[in-house]
């Protein structure tokens, strides 16, 4: 078997572009909305669902052949939030300040849309390897729009990135204020929207050509 053939490939690489998550599929924006108001909860949820995304799929996978079809979201559901509960106590131990700003959104982890459709469409009915390669592609697509959007979120609305100051104070001595309305649900929800318009654009005129 060829770990890395073009099939597994594109199941790992599909997710981060064509097939996103949240820029083509628009699953996972609530939690995309409520973490990005800075930089560093963003990845840190990120990696989160990325690393809970890959190895429930592993785990469901494996057992995929003994889960009755009709208990079987309620075996997902178990997988997925024992899986939470690990990583959140994991990130309670290491880093409690982030821990405290994602505050109930790491538990919410366990009715996330990518995953709860990533197992039932994907992992329940492949092996593990590549139901591994599209948690991670999945997570890592749903990632890397939460750093895209925390980003920007961040530097305009505090002139810093992971908390470190990036406008000089030139720039404020000279007029310069921070974009209060960046901190606000609603900036994400149009930054988010921004992101999807431009991603679509792009893609569609690719599809033209």
């Amino acid at each position: 078997m060829d770990l890395f053939s073009k099939q597994n490939r594109e199941v790992f690489s599909n997710p981060l572009n064509l097939d996103n998550p949240i820029m083509v599929q628009v699953l996972g924006i609530c939690s995309a909305l409520a973490v990005t108001s800075q930089l560093k909860p963003a990845i840190v949820m990120g990696l989160a669902v990325t690393i809970i995304t890959a190895f429930s799929n592993v785990i469901i996978s494996l057992i995929r052949n003994t889960i009755p079809n009709r208990i079987r979201i309620i075996v997902q559901l178990v997988v997925v939030a024992a899986l939470v509960t690990i990583v959140s106590q994991i990130l309670k131990a290491v880093a409690y300040d982030v821990s405290v700003e994602l505050s109930v959104y790491v538990g919410l982890i366990i009715t996330n849309c990518i995953l709860m459709g990533r197992l039932e469409a994907f992992a329940m009915t492949n092996k593990p390897w590549p139901s591994f390669l599209d948690g991670v592609g999945n997570g890592l697509g749903y990632a890397m729009i939460l750093v895209i959007v925390g980003a920007i979120r961040e530097f305009f609305g505090r002139g810093s990135l992971l908390g470190f100051k990036i406008l000089p104070q030139s720039f404020y001595d000279a007029g310069y204020m921070d974009n209060g309305m960046m901190s606000m649900p609603s900036m994400a929800l149009i930054l988010l929207g921004c992101v999807i318009w431009v991603h679509r654009a792009y893609f569609y005129k690719e599809d033209k050509k």
